[in-house]
C-alpha cells in the first residue's frame, strides 16, 4: 500500500503561483511513476502532468505545458507540482497519484491522495 497527502492548495489570483507537494508513505517511492490530475465542478478528472520513477522524464497536458513544472524527491518521499502563471481555468481539486507504469492513463494509477482545492480568482 501507498498512503498519499497532498498538501500546498489554496486561493491566488490569476498569475500567480503555487506549489504542490505530494508526501508519500507506505513503500519506496522511487518504484512508481507518479501523475498528478485535477477535476473542476462538474467537468472529468483531466491529466495534468506525470513523472518517472526516477525523475528523469516528464510529459504535461497541453493546457499546464510551460507554466507547470512537476518533480520529485525520492529521499523525502515528495513529489512536486509547481504552477506558475495560474489562470482561472487552472480551479480544481488536484490530486497526485501512483502507477507502476509510466502513463496518462488513470486506470493504471493503483493508489490516490484525498485532493487539495486550488481556487484561482481574478
Amino acid at each position: 500500500q501507498v498512503q498519499l497527502v497532498e498538501s500546498g492548495g489554496g486561493l491566488v489570483q490569476a498569475g500567480g503561483s503555487l506549489r504542490l507537494s505530494c508526501a508519500a508513505s507506505g513503500r519506496t517511492l522511487s518504484n512508481y511513476a507518479m501523475g498528478w490530475f485535477r477535476q473542476a465542478p462538474g467537468k472529468r478528472r483531466e491529466f495534468v502532468a506525470r513523472i518517472s520513477g526516477s525523475g528523469g522524464r516528464t510529459y504535461y497536458g497541453d493546457s499546464v505545458k510551460g507554466r507547470f513544472t512537476i518533480s520529485r524527491d525520492n529521499a523525502k518521499n515528495t513529489v512536486y507540482l509547481q504552477m506558475n502563471s495560474l489562470k482561472l481555468e487552472d480551479t480544481a481539486a488536484y490530486y497526485c497519484a501512483a502507477s507502476p507504469a509510466y502513463t496518462d492513463d488513470t486506470t493504471r494509477y493503483n493508489y490516490w491522495g484525498q485532493g487539495t482545492q486550488v481556487t484561482v480568482s481574478s
